[in-house]
């Protein structure tokens, strides 16, 4: 049987062949988790969180997402298409969401569902859950599925504050299929649910789910594989059915602060950007946070609408998912007195020992100890040039037995040095 980390999916990958070498990659990666060796990147599988970041710096394009095609609709006799609140964003002059979700069901859909409007219902069990007191203070979001992993294994002692809740994603698709066997009589089998995805780590949290055991969500394709089609479609709607099922709070799940906003309270931080995120994250962990309630986190640049398998500027989508808000009421859905079954995690988030030393607590310390001992020994320029993002992290992969300290080439010129005076001397 395949270990937790050996089974891990990953939606972002690497192509060998479109590589160069370079340390864009290396010098972003907020985990650490790419390596250069021998002319080329590797990932580090058990630390990659599938941010996304290094496919948006590759100059190369040798970083790529996993994701399903539009085809794999085709499995299902009944099709429920899943639009993420970013995707809104994304085209000029969208006045009517309507012609869009209208657009959506061309593409050879039986039905929209809006991510949107579950994730009002995922605002409103956030409230429900705060007022009565049943999460830890400060409360850390957990709809973005790649500041969730990079907790898992890097910030454990923050797990018990991250919010029991199912992202809006799979609490939509859990209550499309409900809503969808209900009214149509139909298996759950038979009924397909399809994601239309701004950022890889929702591939990967639908492939691998860390608060739930099995995703309801059933294949995952990229808003800009769809965009193209959307555009033309669009173009043919004359007089849209009326849709739309979700207002502003939903809508403004797209883009950072949306989500925190949504609470109507006032004692919350929004940030994004994934080196932003470690820096709040740090500083949760160090306890310099004492008067929040909510903590809204998102890897990608200004929310959502950054992530990497958008077309439109992040800024300029913000800006667009503001003006199609403005149109719309607060909020049209709401849960009763209780938060559903069905918004609730199934399992608890666990801590993923991936930046551990060693199992061992002793010869854990005594790597540690070797670990500072080969750092005070680097220049500490930091320059990448060893194919590891840090000299820290070198000596740390000396440690591992994955490299070489004579890998700095400040080290090993230093030798040649030596070695030449001692031939001279001769």
């Amino acid at each position: 049987m395949k270990s937790d980390m050996e089974a891990y999916f990953h939606s972002v990958t690497l192509d060998s062949d479109a590589c160069k070498g370079c340390t864009h990659c290396v010098k972003r990666c907020p985990t650490e988790a790419i390596r250069v060796r021998d002319g080329k990147a590797k990932i580090i599988k058990e630390r990659c969180i599938d941010c996304g970041e290094c496919i948006r710096v590759c100059p190369h394009h040798a970083k790529q997402a996993i994701f399903d095609p539009l085809s794999a609709i085709d499995a299902f006799p009944y099709k429920i298409a899943l639009p993420a609140p970013a995707l809104y964003g994304q085209f000029n002059n969208l006045d009517d969401v309507d012609i869009l979700l209208e657009a959506i069901r061309m593409m050879g859909f039986d039905e929209v569902f809006e991510v949107a409007r579950a994730a009002e219902i995922v605002s409103d069990a956030t409230r429900h859950m705060m007022s009565g007191g049943m999460v830890v203070r400060p409360v850390i979001s957990s709809a973005c599925p790649a500041v969730l992993r990079l907790i898992q294994v890097r910030f454990p002692e923050l797990i018990p504050h991250v919010l029991p809740l199912c992202a809006p994603i799979e609490v939509a698709a859990r209550m499309a299929k409900r809503e969808a066997a209900a009214r149509t009589g139909r298996p759950a089998a038979e009924i397909g649910v399809v994601f239309i995805s701004p950022c890889p780590a929702k591939v990967t949290a639908v492939k691998r789910p860390m608060g739930s055991k099995v995703s309801a969500v059933d294949a995952v394709v990229a808003v800009r594989d769809v965009y193209p089609k959307l555009i033309r479609l669009m173009k043919q709607v004359k007089a849209p059915e009326e849709l739309a099922s979700s207002g502003r709070m939903g809508l403004g799940w797209g883009s950072s602060g949306g989500e925190a906003a949504a609470l109507l309270n006032d004692r919350y931080l929004a940030a994004d950007g994934i080196e932003n995120v470690i820096k709040v994250l740090e500083d949760l962990e160090d306890d310099k946070f004492t008067d929040l309630d909510f903590v809204e986190l998102n890897a990608c640049s200004a929310g959502c609408v950054g992530g990497v398998l958008n077309v439109e500027n992040p800024y300029v989508a913000k800006a667009k998912l503001k003006r199609i808000r403005k149109y719309l009421p607060v909020s049209c859905n709401h849960i009763g007195d209780e938060v559903p079954r069905e918004v609730k995690y199934d399992q608890m988030v666990e801590y993923q020992p991936v930046m551990e030393l060693d199992a061992d607590l002793g010869k854990a310390m005594e790597k540690m100890m070797r670990m500072q001992e080969i750092e005070a020994s680097l220049p500490g320029l930091d320059c990448g040039s060893c194919g590891a993002p840090t000299c820290r992290a070198l000596a740390e992969d000396v440690v591992r037995g994955f490299a070489s300290e004579d890998d700095c080439i400040y080290r090993m010129r230093e030798k040649l040095y030596a070695q030449k005076g001692e031939d001279e001397k001769k």
